[in-house]
């Protein structure tokens, strides 16, 4: 009767550790479900975190220069690479293709790394950026003295002037020529004096001061 009886006191303590395990295993498998939906969130925003590098990856390829170039160089291959750009970042005009560059005068420095564009090279596409008539057309400058280029910079206005018949008479060759651009000298153009400064005229102003800068020093003076 005395081991029965103690059969049955123990009885409750059992029911009780069995009732604490049982809440502990519950309690375990919250924390593991707590833990692998945290876990599952992680893995989500690790996912959104590379989706933006790969729809940079997916961007736009375009011509870069591959190292500092400033205005007047001319334009080769061993100075470009490619680089894939994401499409907002593309700016207008970008070059997309090395033939398109090649051979072309940059009118503007360039640093390493940016896309080469069309108001950074000499053409139409600079004139119509710089000029207000659609019109005119570029033509370049070697000025006498090579100091008043140094005080030129894109989207002045000049009058272009030149010595006349008689000893220092001045002659107006053209007035409110816009400055596209101030080329440094290049190795052959140390040589002559002067620097090159290329602006936009009308055709027939553009003319005629092509046809005097053969046989006439040149210079401008600044509105």
């Amino acid at each position: 009767m005395g081991r029965w009886s103690h059969h049955i006191d123990r009885a409750p303590l059992l029911w009780q550790r069995w009732d604490e395990l049982r809440q502990a295993v519950a309690f375990g498998r919250a924390v593991l479900l707590r833990r692998v939906a945290a876990a599952a969130l992680v893995a989500f925003a690790a996912v959104l975190a590379l989706y933006p590098q790969r729809a940079h990856f997916a961007g736009d390829i375009v011509v870069v220069a591959a190292r500092d170039l400033s205005p007047g160089t001319v334009v080769e291959a061993s100075q470009l690479t490619l680089r894939r750009l994401p499409a907002e970042a593309v700016p207008d005009g970008a070059a997309r293709a090395a033939d398109v560059v090649l051979g072309r005068t940059l009118a503007a420095p360039v640093r390493r790394g940016e896309a080469l564009t069309d108001v950074r090279l000499t053409g139409p596409d600079l004139v119509r950026s710089v000029a207000d008539d659609p019109g005119m057309v570029s033509v370049p400058l070697r000025l006498a003295d090579p100091d008043v280029a140094t005080l030129l910079r894109a989207g002045l206005t000049v009058d272009v002037v030149t010595v006349g018949p008689q000893q220092g008479e001045p002659l107006m060759l053209a007035r409110g020529a816009r400055v596209l651009a101030v080329l440094q000298s290049g190795a052959r153009a140390e040589e002559r004096d002067g620097k090159l400064v290329l602006v936009a005229l009308d055709p027939i102003a553009a003319t005629r001061v092509a046809a005097t800068s053969i046989s006439h020093d040149l210079t401008v003076t600044v509105h």
